[in-house]
């Protein structure tokens, strides 16, 4: 699979590798590893460098006919379509910026598998730690998502597929070890995207996606906006209130900088500064 470089596939893969949820992903040897479904068909998917501007990518499980969804999704996920070399270029005349891109020159911006998968671990990751959000996570998968396929576990060491909404969408989710409002956001979620599968589709307004999202109970701005950048691929979404956005701009450039304003810089690619800010900390 080809790509515009340049790509900074170690902070790609560090990402992922920090996110992994157990039994659905995991990434070793350089590569990551994943199952998923595809219509009525469960699968893996191994993504690794190959030579030239390529990565190589290994489908277990589905049909011919259905690779070239399974590609699709994986170029989506690796952000590999963005054009690297013009937003580094816009996003060099800000100093802070040219310093991060220098570090990790090729940063991309991950995305979500699919529209559900990416909601519910964007509840999840609510005024908590990543690796507090991994951790419920895996309990979700664990009590609630489907087996993976005895020869597909055996050929990738990786048990189950993530749950789909009507597993969760009326069941009390507390008991996983969350507040109880929590899990009430991640039911209402899973029912609007069930009422509504278009709900998380990309639109050119992203005020307005994020001000239509923050009608949901239990969505606030935050959750907006990491979905936005996440799951529509917003180029210039931003959640202003992330803690370790806010963190990782004060380190660098003091306690008394503001992420509103330096952010104004940045637009209209402020979620792959943010990315950058993100990748700092690591």
């Amino acid at each position: 699979m080809h790509y515009q470089p340049p790509l900074h596939w170690p902070a790609l893969l560090g990402f992922l590798a920090a996110r992994a949820i157990a039994g659905v992903e995991k990434v070793e040897a350089g590569a990551y590893v994943r199952s998923f479904v595809l219509g009525d068909q469960q699968g893996v998917v191994r993504v690794c460098q190959a030579r030239g501007h390529r990565l190589k990518v290994t489908v277990q499980g589905v049909p011919t006919q259905a690779l070239a969804g399974v590609l699709a999704r994986v170029r989506r996920v690796f952000d590999l379509d963005a054009d690297l070399p013009r937003i580094e270029q816009q996003l060099r005349t800000d100093a802070l910026m040219a310093r991060l891109i220098d570090t990790r020159p090729g940063l991309r911006v991950p995305r979500g598998w699919d529209a559900f998968e990416q909601s519910m671990r964007t509840v999840l990751g609510q005024q908590i730690s990543v690796a507090g959000a991994i951790t419920l996570a895996g309990r979700l998968v664990a009590g609630y998502g489907q087996a993976l396929a005895a020869p597909l576990q055996v050929a990738s060491g990786l048990t189950h597929v993530f749950p789909v909404a009507q597993a969760i969408v009326d069941t009390d989710l507390s008991g996983l070890g969350m507040p109880r409002s929590r899990a009430s956001t991640l039911s209402t979620l899973a029912r609007a995207l069930l009422h509504d599968p278009q709900l998380l589709r990309p639109e050119r307004d992203l005020e307005a996606w994020v001000q239509r999202l923050c009608r949901l109970r239990g969505i606030g701005p935050w959750s907006a906006h990491y979905l936005a950048l996440r799951q529509m691929g917003a180029a210039d979404a931003l959640p202003l209130g992330d803690v370790a956005l806010v963190k990782a701009l004060r380190l660098l450039e003091g306690p008394e900088a503001q992420l509103a304003q330096r952010a104004q810089a940045w637009s209209p690619w402020r979620a792959y500064a943010a990315q950058h800010l993100w990748a700092s900390l690591s």
